[in-house]
């Protein structure tokens, strides 16, 4: 959907027979919802003004019995009010997130998002609600904040920054109660997201360590965790369960080795990532030569 509507629906609409409103749609003599925006109105947009019609959006209801939406908040207006929100999370079914409430509660957080799910999934629906209300909030003039426990509830290195970026673009603030980043993080600075780049530095140095340890045994001939177990078809299917955005885990757990003194059993998380990286590289080896 076009973007156009929200730069209309900046300004009042001058046409007397409507005088909508910043924030809300135009409306018809009859109290509907118009069609399509007035013309002098969507003519106060440089970009527009020279456009024949700018319809209104289906989010808008044209039709419907008009209604006064809120007011944009103006940028540079201060906020009124103070929202915390919480978020918590553990990897396991089998992990308590009792003291991770415990602290989000005892910090003064009004509404606490909690979910047990692992931090490589692709998805986790509790911090996305989360980072959606948050812009709600914020977006109504209130300032709010998403505190969480420790970062690593959130993630690491480049899923952490991201994050941080997000809540940037929506003016949220974020905190975290202990670690090493513990302390309210300003979405208008750059400390967070040089933090969060320096907190992902352990994890790409343990990684390249344990890479150029497994190079190191494979030159000495030496086979690596697991590596003898995997075959052609348990690649196809694990590449076939990547493309519906699974886990590791949860493909690992799809998987069955057929051959040697594994046989019947499931391979390790990480053999599925070493077997999936090493066709990635084969595949980006290929288009390059």
């Amino acid at each position: 959907m076009s973007d156009d509507f929200k730069r209309v629906e900046s300004h009042d609409c001058p046409m007397s027979t409507c005088a909508a409103p910043a924030g809300s749609p135009c409306r018809t003599g009859k109290g509907k919802v118009a069609i399509q925006y007035h013309t002098a109105r969507f003519r106060l947009v440089p970009q527009l003004a020279k456009t024949l019609s700018v319809p209104t959006p289906g989010v808008r209801k044209p039709g419907s019995a008009w209604t006064e939406l809120p007011r944009p908040v103006c940028a540079d207006a201060e906020p009124v009010g103070h929202v915390r929100l919480g978020y918590a999370r553990a990897s396991t079914a089998r992990q308590s997130l009792d003291a991770q409430l415990d602290s989000l509660s005892e910090a003064g957080v009004t509404r606490i998002f909690s979910e047990k799910i692992s931090t490589r999934a692709a998805k986790r629906p509790e911090l996305e609600a989360a980072v959606k209300l948050a812009g709600e909030i914020r977006s109504s003039g209130v300032a709010v904040t998403l505190v969480v426990h420790e970062h690593k509830r959130l993630g690491r290195g480049i899923e952490l920054a991201m994050l941080a970026e997000e809540l940037r673009a929506s003016d949220v603030g974020l905190e975290f109660l202990t670690g090493e980043l513990k302390g309210s993080h300003d979405p208008s600075g750059i400390v967070f997201t040089v933090l969060a780049a320096m907190s992902g530095m352990e994890r790409e140095y343990i990684r390249d360590r344990t890479l150029d340890g497994h190079e190191s045994a494979r030159k000495r001939g030496k086979t690596i965790g697991g590596a003898g177990v995997t075959d052609e078809d348990m690649l196809s299917m694990a590449l076939h369960l990547r493309d519906q955005e699974m886990s590791l885990r949860d493909i690992a757990k799809r998987l069955v080795i057929t051959a040697g003194t594994k046989k019947g059993q499931h391979p390790s998380p990480a053999t599925v990532m070493r077997m999936l990286r090493e066709h990635d590289e084969k595949v980006a080896t290929a288009a390059s030569s």
